[in-house]
Formats: structure tokens, C-alpha cells, sequence
């Protein structure tokens, strides 16, 4: 996934081209003190992910261009009607009348809101920072570390235009993945993380509309779908106030074992001509990350899988239970999105190659059929009452025997599920 530095709205400058080749090196010059805090130019990232959706080339980051507006690879915005935010309203207020004998736990939805995409982009990306600056700085280091330690002290400042311009290919390129994959998602909560502000349960109509013409199916019925979806994680991660630092802590343990590729950094930069700005365009640093294989990084990896096949299984079984006698298709709705998040998407899969980390639960299933059992044998105050304590919730071992587990957890039956609100055992707040 190249990311290109060159005019707003244009190619590459052309190096025979003084007027040009100035107006590059007065915006270079301006990147490199405005590139901010961090391991990644994270106002460059939302620049580019939001020109990636309107097309517009207007990127005020100097030095770097999204696609012009005629360009094909511009994936658009559709304005929101009141019409639509009217629809995703009464979705998601009826889904929560649904959910409520479906589960034991309350409404976690305080704000209900339909979203851009562009606002996707915005509402996410604070969380988005805190999943990728561990992985970016690796690699901003690893950058660093190419110069030789005995011309170090020799550079001075100029050491610092090697991290900026790493944090800044990072950001272009980790803004290219989100404007993709905010074309893609159906709703706030639908990767399985808590990506958005807490209590605010939010749908994307266009993308809700794209995506239920690939089912031939009619949208106020997907549209139902996604609300029941994301109402559900939102009373998941709005009651349980330990499960957002869980799972996050999950994702950033798991990130923390990813090592740089130094060979493909030095082949990446070993490319870059300083008097050839075309050369950047060739710039990139998806694939640079492996996953370590060592035993914490295993560990670290399972428990990441646990966490987001758990989360998921949770929701599709009592999404499932919530339409199943209501919605006519809700068997058809309900594969296609097993499939969808067990095989995720485009966008995500770039996302994925670009950072290393992979947001798919792998045993969704068999964590749908665990909780399942869980109603079965303990009810729904007994299932639910399993998320009053990390500890409490079933391992990968328990996957493989969800009935077994199920018998042995009856005495779950009669917790008192109001302790879920109460701060868990690390201290985290609850959020959605």
C-alpha cells in the first residue's frame, strides 16, 4: 500500500521543476515541525483517511496528497438524511426492547446516533492511537536504529527527521487503512473492540445499504440486524467495567510481541532517493511486523483470541435469541455475519498486514454454542453472571466441552448481577 508525498491534489512533484520542487520542500519543511506527539502523525492519518472517503485533494498536511476528486480510488461519503437518522433511532430503540429478555444485562446506550463515515473515522480514532502507537514506535525505532551509532552524534537534529519521517509514512499509510475500512463497517462496535465514545451506540446507513444489497435483502430488516448487533455490545461493554481494559490489554500484550522486519525496513528506506520525491511513493510498511514465537507471545495471542471470540459469541447468541421468532430472515442475517467477522473483510485484512494484529475471533462458534449451553443449564441471569469477574470467564480449554462447563458452573444461577456495574478488579471504568 504505497503512500505518495507530493502537491495536494496532484502527483509527485517534478524534480526538473523549480516552482514545484520548492512548493515540496516548503511543505517538507513545515511536516517536520508540525508532526506532533508520538510514534505516528496521527493528524496526518485523519487527513488521508477522510480525503480517501471524499476524494477531495485538499490535504492541508503539507508534503502529502490524497486522491483527486476524479479519481476512482476515492470511496465517497453519502450525506445522511433525517430520514435515515430517523430509521437508525427507532432500529436502535426497538433492539433494545428486544434485547431486555435476552439478556440480564441494562441498556448500556445513552446517545444513539447514525454516522458518516468521515465521522466514523473521527469518534474512533483515539482508540485506534492507543492500539497502534506500541507497534508504530518499533518501528520508528528500528528506523532510527539504520543509522550507524558512530553518526548519531554527527547528525544532531537530523536524527529526528529520520522518526518524523516514519511517523509520518506510518500515518499515511495507517490513514489509507482506516478511510477503507470506514467504508466497511456497519456500526461502531462491529470489529468487537470499543471503538467509540461510551454510551454512544451509532450505525453507518451507507454502508448498512451497500451491504444489504449484496444480501438481496430489505434494508429496514438489516438495518434491525446491525442495531440488535450493536445494542448488544453496547450493553456488554456499558455494564462489565473491567472488559474494555481486558480486551484492550489483550490487544496491546499481544502487539508488544510483534517484531520489526529490519530486513524490509532497510529495503523500504534503501528505495528512498532525498533528491528523487517520486521514490517516496514507493515508500511502505505494510508486512514489516511478524508475530514473535515465543511463549508469551503464544500466550499473549490465545488470550487475545479468547477475549474477541468470547465478546462475539456473546453477541450472536443473544442477538439470536432476541430476533429469532421476529425477524423472517434472521438465519440467513445470522451466517452471513459469522462469516463476515470469522473471515473479515478487505479493509480489515489490509488493516491486519499493515499493524500486524488480526481482530478476528477465530473460534466464534464454539463460543456462540458455549454461551448457548450457558442459557441452557444456568439461564440468563447465570450466563451473564459469568462477566462479573475476568477470572469467572471460560478459557480455549472450555471451548471443546460447552455443555461440561456449562453443568459446572449451575451454582452461577443465583449470583446477584448488580456488582457488574461496580468497578472490576483493576480498577477500569466502565465504557463502551
Amino acid at each position: 500500500m504505497p503512500f505518495g508525498f507530493g502537491l495536494p491534489g496532484g502527483p509527485a512533484p517534478d524534480p526538473n521543476d523549480p516552482a514545484q520542487m520548492q512548493q515540496f520542500l516548503g511543505q517538507l519543511q513545515q511536516l517536520f515541525t508540525t508532526a506532533g506527539e508520538g510514534p505516528v502523525n496521527w493528524d496526518l492519518a485523519r487527513q488521508v483517511a477522510l480525503a480517501s472517503l471524499t476524494g477531495a485533494g485538499a490535504m492541508n498536511f503539507p508534503g502529502f496528497t490524497g486522491p483527486p476528486p476524479e479519481a476512482p480510488s476515492a470511496l465517497g461519503d453519502p450525506p445522511i438524511s433525517a430520514a435515515e437518522r430517523a430509521a437508525v433511532a427507532e432500529a436502535l430503540h426497538l433492539a433494545d426492547l428486544w434485547l431486555e429478555p435476552a439478556s440480564a444485562l441494562p441498556s448500556g446506550i445513552r446517545t444513539a446516533q447514525a454516522w458518516s463515515r468521515a465521522e466514523w473515522v473521527t469518534q474512533t480514532l483515539p482508540v485506534w492511537r492507543k492500539l497502534c502507537d506500541p507497534v508504530a514506535g518499533r518501528m520508528v525505532g528500528a528506523m532510527g536504529d539504520l543509522v550507524p551509532e558512530e553518526m548519531r552524534g554527527q547528525l544532531g537534529p537530523m536524527q529526528s527527521m529520520v522518526s518524523t519521517l516514519g511517523g509520518a509514512l506510518f500515518g499515511g499509510q495507517l490513514g489509507q487503512a482506516l478511510g477503507t475500512l470506514a467504508a466497511e463497517v456497519l456500526s461502531a462496535g462491529e470489529i468487537g473492540l470499543p471503538l467509540g465514545p461510551a454510551g454512544t451506540a451509532a450505525l453507518l446507513p451507507a454502508n448498512i445499504t451497500s451491504y444489504g444489497e449484496g444480501l438481496e435483502l430489505p434494508s429496514d430488516e438489516v438495518r434491525l440486524y446491525v442495531a440488535l448487533r450493536e445494542a448488544a455490545h453496547q450493553r456488554l461493554f456499558g455494564h462489565v467495567p473491567w472488559l474494555r481494559g481486558h480486551v484492550l490489554s489483550a490487544v496491546e500484550a499481544y502487539a508488544a510481541g510483534i517484531r520489526v522486519n529490519r530486513e524490509a525496513i532497510e529495503e523500504a528506506m534503501g528505495r528512498l532517493d532525498p533528491g528523487n520525491p517520486e521514490s517516496m511513493q514507493e515508500l511502505s510498511v505494510e508486512g514489516i511486523f511478524t508475530p514473535d514465537d515465543t511463549p508469551a507471545q503464544q500466550a499473549a495471542l490465545a488470550r487475545l483470541e479468547t477475549a474477541l471470540a468470547l465478546v462475539e459469541g456473546w453477541v450472536c447468541h443473544v442477538v439470536d435469541s432476541a430476533a429469532g421468532d421476529r425477524l423472517p430472515d434472521v438465519v440467513r442475517l445470522a451466517e452471513a455475519f459469522r462469516r463476515r467477522r470469522a473471515a473479515g473483510g478487505p479493509a480489515e485484512q489490509t488493516f491486519a498486514a499493515l499493524v500486524g494484529l488480526e481482530l478476528r475471533p477465530r473460534r466464534l462458534r464454539e463460543a456462540a454454542a458455549l454461551w448457548a449451553a450457558l442459557t441452557e443449564h444456568c439461564g440468563t441471569g447465570g450466563r451473564d453472571a459469568l462477566w462479573g469477574h475476568p477470572d469467572l470467564l471460560p478459557g480455549e480449554d472450555e471451548f471443546a466441552d460447552p455443555d461440561g462447563f456449562a453443568r459446572s458452573q449451575l451454582d452461577l444461577s443465583s449470583l446477584d448481577l448488580s456488582d457488574l456495574d461496580k468497578p472490576g478488579p483493576e480498577g477500569d471504568e466502565p465504557a463502551s
